[in-house]
């Protein structure tokens, strides 16, 4: 029903008259009292709504999706426009000493899950993070898992919503309505079963890469009856929550929280029997610590962790900017964590690095310079213990296979010569010096002897090296100083002598 303070589409009325200008003004509507306008109109007379929308939508200046947001109505007594999905908190009125706050946030996890304490603090640190979104510039993705089920992970994932900034559980919505509540909202979500979750469903599962860098954190999509393209912005927290491993692009985005079955004789309190009240005060907190630390924390910029690669140092940036500025024993912790989960998350190489090292293997095993194609791919089907037996969907690995998976390194197959034999297929060990270089973990320094220079006939020598007589982890081969073999051969057997050979 219609009321004096609603403003009419016939009325000569400031509403009235942005309505007009925005054909050659984009900006004519973003006025604060045009706005209130706006609002109590949408509020209080729906049928002059409509037609108000109408008129903007036929101008096509302005996206419907744009302009419901602009015009969505604010709660009274809230201080943001959430619909009520949301609990608002306020900050405590007093400050907080930050590491005291990350302690008292493991000790509340720790009571519920059952996880070594990197993990825990991974989690306290991440929980926090989701307070600091408006200042960071990377938003790492928590990945629970655990390798089989009942190890608490669905569990870990309510912790976290009981403390993460705006936790909306997202198991089952739409894609369109994944994007577009990120955007309206900027919640932090919680996606359990996220295998079920992402299963053929290739488009969530960019929304959810897409908002790991701020620069990058959006998608566009056609709305509306006139499918005009609109940026709808995906930034924000993401818990993912499932069994085993995730996909590679999600994996190399997340800070891994990797949960263990309880133990006979471990316990755990029943999370849904907790005390609200910790969980309010730990917000209340953590809300204060944001509030205070948040200029800080965003323009930080902590060093580099040693032996982590690139992304993952980005998922942990602003994880240790938060434990520096929390102080006390956090930053070495923070640092601590971050070796222990993305070391053992390195030790399961990709499927690529994999086919990389024990190819290098064969290469050392047989000391061979090149290899035809054929004798390469028999070496990597021979081992039982290795996928390359029953890549093939249960048969194995084809030529054209190793060939493909291979020049994804930019590593090609060429015509080589071994001893006799030419006009084959195959590869120089040179081919593979660089992507080795790049992609394997180089081996730790290993001791080794001076070896002995031989005479003409026998590999030995009457000078004394430095570790004559002591184990040592590679014994060098004894090298002849004369009738040295050519190489350019798979296995370098030494080749005999003439008077060797007459003795035969």
């Amino acid at each position: 029903m219609a009321t004096e303070n609603v403003i009419s589409l016939e009325s000569k009325s400031p509403l009235q008259e942005a309505i007009r200008q925005l054909s050659v003004d984009a900006g004519a509507l973003y006025a604060p009292a045009i706005l209130d306008e706006l609002k109590r109109t949408r509020d209080k007379d729906p049928a002059a709504w409509a037609r108000l929308r109408q008129t903007v939508k036929e101008t096509k200046v302005l996206s419907m999706a744009d302009f419901d947001r602009l015009t969505a109505p604010a709660l009274e007594g809230k201080t943001s426009a959430n619909d009520g999905f949301f609990d608002e908190v306020e900050a405590c009125a007093e400050a907080v000493d930050g590491a005291a706050l990350l302690d008292e946030i493991v000790l509340a996890i720790s009571q519920y899950v059952i996880a070594d304490k990197e993990t825990i603090r991974a989690a306290a640190l991440w929980v926090t993070f989701t307070w600091l979104t408006d200042v960071v510039q990377v938003a790492p993705i928590a990945n629970i898992t655990a390798p089989e089920k009942r190890c608490g992970k669905t569990v870990m994932l309510s912790a976290l919503g009981k403390l993460a900034y705006r936790p909306m559980q997202a198991s089952d919505i739409a894609t369109a309505a994944l994007f577009r509540s990120i955007e309206l909202w900027s919640p932090t979500l919680l996606i359990d079963e996220v295998d079920a979750f992402l299963r053929d469903n290739e488009e969530a599962r960019g929304i959810l890469n897409a908002g790991f860098t701020r620069d990058s954190a959006f998608v566009i999509r056609c709305v509306g009856d006139d499918h005009i393209p609109t940026k709808f912005r995906v930034w924000g927290g993401k818990a993912l929550c499932g069994i085993g491993k995730i996909a590679d692009t999600l994996a190399d985005r997340s800070i891994p929280l990797r949960l263990r079955r309880k133990k006979p004789g471990e316990t755990t309190g029943h999370l849904r029997h907790s005390d609200e009240t910790v969980w309010e005060r730990l917000r209340s907190r953590i809300a204060r610590f944001a509030e205070d630390n948040g200029t800080r924390i965003g323009a930080a910029r902590p060093t580099t962790i040693h032996g982590l690669n690139d992304r993952a140092n980005d998922c942990w940036e602003p994880l240790l900017a938060i434990a520096e500025a929390a102080g006390g024993d956090w930053p070495l912790m923070a640092r601590q964590a971050a070796v222990v989960l993305h070391g053992l998350e390195g030790e399961s190489p990709s499927v690529g690095v994999e086919l990389l090292t024990d190819i290098k293997a064969i290469f050392d095993k047989k000391q061979a310079t090149r290899m035809f194609s054929s004798h390469l791919l028999d070496e990597l089907v021979a081992d039982d213990e290795a996928p390359w037996a029953t890549w093939n969907r249960g048969k194995a690995m084809a030529p054209r296979q190793l060939k493909t998976k291979l020049s994804e390194f930019g590593i090609t197959s060429k015509q080589v010569r071994i001893g006799y034999e030419s006009g084959k297929m195959g590869y120089e060990r040179s081919d593979f010096v660089e992507a080795w270089g790049r992609y394997l973990s180089p081996a730790p320094p290993l001791k080794t002897s001076t070896p002995l220079q031989a005479t003409p006939h026998k590999g030995c020598s009457d000078i004394e090296t430095s570790t004559q007589g002591k184990s040592v982890e590679i014994e060098n081969a004894l090298q002849s100083t004369e009738y040295k073999g050519c190489s350019g051969v798979e296995d370098k057997t030494p080749l005999l002598r003439e008077e060797d050979e007459e003795d035969l």
